[in-house]
């Protein structure tokens, strides 16, 4: 209803014009008005089929001379916009087309032949080949079989256009994106020198009007509209042409509660994982369900995800570093699971991974290593027994944590020179417990050297259970960065769209 009011008032006043160009077309007498014998339609179909409605005549642009152009006026109006693939790069709308021309010469009397303007069949006129240069698809449209001819000649063409276009999509920002789709209007045969096109209103009175009397939208917002004249130049010439920019604005809600929400929900959760203990083997269950159930969620909602091969939407991508997250943070957790079970079977920590990790990346993570022990390690010959004198002892540098001590050759009593063994006499009644004594030393020397070995395997697992934690520490660091990176992006992404 708000549509036919706009068009009789738009009507009233093309009528107020004919009248005007009318009577200044009678002036000059340049306008041949039809007779009609009586004021009666059949009359004025008569003089119209005997003008302008003949086969002949409708074969040839209505002008006196084809060195004229004629002037056609394109008005659109935006009634609803179906949808949008962006795996396709299309955008469908619906819209009213109205095109207007002038048949040079002809005009009557509305007194004489009782009427002012006629709806016509459309086939039986003269009509520009004005079409849509982004047209992808079948044209669809409804038939609209007549056009309006009033009393000065000119022509109204209102039709409905159901568009299937191409449209170019920048999908970067998605769900937060805002794309700019053309619509060209032109002829695909008249240069301009035979089909002139010119903008029947402003592109502000367009966009008011669309957005007076649209229907549907679905998930995009109409924000704006721009129209501009162009000219398309060929080796042979050049075509005038009309070009519409729609500017639309995805309306991201639906994409923010099944995709963005859920999504950072899981991550909070995985972040969170890190307070339980590393070694624990909970935590690598606790975690591989987490990957789960985050796969599942991106299978599900793989359908809401836009497809295209010219760029990767940054949804992708944060989905992506999410996955790629909890596969490292899993990862890092087998890893100390592993050092904690078989620790004793690995080498000692390199010297390089342990001056990066150890030296550098544990201050970074404000987690200094443990200060090295200061217990001092002696190892002697099980055969020999040497008198130690302070001033002969050397330290050595410190291996796994624990410093070695070395007897230098000019002690008083030469490591080379082997004592000769004490032979008891027969008779002695202390040989029995001279030899268990012996025995003992023995036993206690072995026990020692047993001692240094676990101390020493224990100082191996302690040093790659540290470096453990320092990557665990930095990766605890990567997800906290990276979560208030997103958190920001995305927030600024929806408040400037």
């Amino acid at each position: 209803m708000k549509i036919a009011v706009q068009r009789l008032e738009k009507m009233k006043d093309l009528k107020k014009s004919a009248e005007f160009i009318f009577c200044v077309a009678l002036l000059h007498g340049w306008a041949a008005a039809l007779n009609c014998s009586s004021p009666t339609p059949e009359s004025l179909f008569k003089a119209l089929e005997e003008s302008v409605l003949s086969s002949s005549k409708k074969l040839i642009r209505p002008v006196k001379n084809f060195t004229t152009p004629t002037e056609v006026s394109v008005h659109i109006t935006i009634v609803g916009i179906l949808g949008v693939n962006e795996k396709a790069q299309t955008l469908t709308t619906f819209l009213w087309q109205i095109l207007e021309w002038d048949i040079e010469g002809l005009s009557w009397d509305q007194r004489e032949c009782g009427a002012r303007r006629v709806s016509v069949p459309r086939e039986k006129l003269w009509v520009p080949d004005i079409r849509i240069a982004e047209f992808m698809d079948e044209d669809n449209s409804p038939n609209t079989p007549f056009v309006y001819l009033d009393n000065t000649g000119h022509v109204y063409d209102d039709r409905p256009v159901r568009a299937v276009t191409s449209c170019h999509m920048e999908i970067f920002r998605f769900p937060f994106d805002t794309q700019k789709c053309t619509l060209t209007f032109g002829s695909y045969l008249h240069y301009a020198s035979d089909v002139r096109l010119v903008l029947g209103s402003t592109a502000q009175e367009i966009y008011d009007e669309s957005m007076g009397i649209i229907r549907t939208m679905g998930e995009w917002d109409l924000r704006d509209i721009l129209a501009q004249p162009s000219t398309l130049d060929v080796a042979e010439g050049s075509f005038s042409e009309l070009e519409f920019h729609l500017v639309l604005r995805r309306n991201p809600t639906l994409y923010v509660v099944n995709l963005l929400v859920p999504s950072c929900f899981l991550i909070t959760v995985d972040f969170f994982s890190f307070l339980l203990p590393p070694e624990h083997v909970d935590r690598s269950s606790f975690k591989m369900t987490l990957i789960l159930g985050y796969t599942v969620f991106l299978l599900m909602m793989n359908d809401l995800l836009p497809a295209t091969g010219e760029n990767t939407p940054l949804m992708n991508v944060f989905f992506s570093i999410s996955m790629a997250l909890m596969v490292a943070s899993l990862l890092e957790t087998i890893f100390i699971t592993n050092i904690k079970c078989s620790s004793r079977h690995h080498s000692p920590v390199p010297r390089w991974l342990r001056t990066v990790v150890l030296k550098y990346l544990a201050y970074i993570v404000c987690l200094p290593p443990k200060p090295p022990s200061n217990r001092v390690t002696v190892m002697l010959s099980p055969e020999e027994h040497v008198t130690v004198n302070s001033k002969d002892v050397q330290h050595g540098p410190v291996t796994n944590g624990e410093p070695r001590i070395y007897i230098t050759a000019a002690t008083q009593k030469t490591l080379d020179t082997p004592q000769s063994p004490m032979k008891a006499p027969p008779e002695d009644p202390l040989a029995p417990a001279l030899e268990e004594l012996k025995r003992l030393s023995r036993d206690l020397r072995a026990i020692r050297t047993q001692m240094d070995q676990h101390l020493q395997d224990g100082q191996k697992k302690e040093e790659w259970l540290q470096i453990g934690l320092v990557i665990d520490r930095l990766l605890f660091g990567f997800y906290i960065v990276y979560i208030s990176v997103s958190f920001i992006t995305i927030g600024c992404f929806w408040v400037n769209q």
